[in-house]
């Protein structure tokens, strides 16, 4: 059977690849410190699932799950402080876990017959780029300390792929949204926030719809289950080894626009408060997806659908 460790899994887009790889045969391992994801987030009783509670920067729970898994096909590595105002606030903290943590996960992996290293990478490697779409070839020019890890967690996976023949496929994230994304945190993506919002405002609270900037910055949201869905499909390409991925749908969404769409799913009009942008915000983005293109792997679904499936799960709670 195949076996994949996934770091972060009990988190919000770590649980939906957890299933994922459940569905495909996998046996799955969870590494989770549950600083913010949750057990509950994962399939009770599931056989082929082992949960364990632990930080990726602690050196003896990943030997221990090295030793005790020698036969590891797939490391998933979603676990990171993942909020870019956290990070950009407690700069040592974020760079302990986003690359220090990685660090020690291909440390720990080097010289093993692990097949792939699936890094979830950020297209905040860009900073504020003028050319959008971006394409993985453009220039890396991060804006914040959590984009300048994950860029050099990618320099450090091809070093250990040439040098130490650990092969890895680094997935730039853009916006990621979908069910179990939590909307109570401030650092939580855009989407959640927003129907939280919307709800309380169908519920007859007032609080208004907040934007940072003035809504025209743009953003590639992308559905969580076609980013799990991504992960899987390269991982079990066993063609495709030491390359970055752009995963986004490669469309461009005002935060005005998105905030509309969902206000008109809920079937409110909310008061909307526009705020000055956040320090290691950047104006426009949307991934070039070509390369995604020529490994033939196709999305399930759209922003658009996407929005109805989470609305509709909101709906049902």
């Amino acid at each position: 059977m195949t076996k994949s460790l996934v770091t972060g899994g009990a988190g919000f887009i770590g649980s939906h690849l957890v299933e994922t790889c459940l569905a495909h045969g996998h046996e799955v391992i969870v590494l989770d410190n549950l600083s913010t994801g949750k057990k509950e987030n994962l399939p009770a009783g599931q056989t082929g699932l082992q949960f364990v509670e632990g930080d990726i920067t602690d050196r003896q729970i990943l030997h221990q799950i090295a030793g005790a898994h020698p036969d590891i096909d797939y490391v998933f590595h979603l676990a990171a402080l993942v909020s870019v105002p956290q990070a950009m606030a407690e700069p040592a903290r974020a760079h302990a876990v986003n690359f220090d943590g990685t660090l020690l996960l291909m440390e720990t992996f080097r010289g093993s017959a692990l097949k792939k290293f699936i890094f979830a990478s950020s297209s905040a490697v860009y900073g504020d780029t003028k050319t959008v779409p971006v394409p993985e070839t453009a220039a890396t020019q991060p804006v914040s300390t959590y984009g300048a890890d994950k860029l050099m967690a990618e320099h450090y996976l091809r070093i250990y792929n040439d040098a130490f023949n650990l092969p890895f496929v680094a997935c730039r994230f853009f916006n990621v949204f979908g069910e179990r994304q939590d909307p109570s945190s401030p650092y939580s993506g855009v989407i959640s926030i927003f129907f939280d919002r919307a709800l309380a405002c169908r519920n007859g609270e007032r609080e208004p719809l907040v934007i940072y900037g003035d809504g025209q910055q743009t953003r590639d949201f992308i559905y969580v289950g076609d980013v799990a869905n991504a992960l899987v499909f390269l991982a079990e390409s066993g063609a495709v080894r030491g390359t970055v991925f752009n995963l986004g749908y490669g469309k461009q969404t005002t935060v005005a626009e998105l905030a509309r769409k969902i206000m008109k799913l809920v079937g409110v009009d909310c008061d909307v408060e526009f705020q000055e942008p956040r320090a290691g915000d950047i104006r426009y983005s949307a991934a070039d997806i070509s390369q995604l293109h020529t490994t033939q792997f196709a999305f399930a679904y759209s922003l658009d659908q996407g929005l109805q499936l989470l609305w509709r799960c909101l709906k049902g709670m």
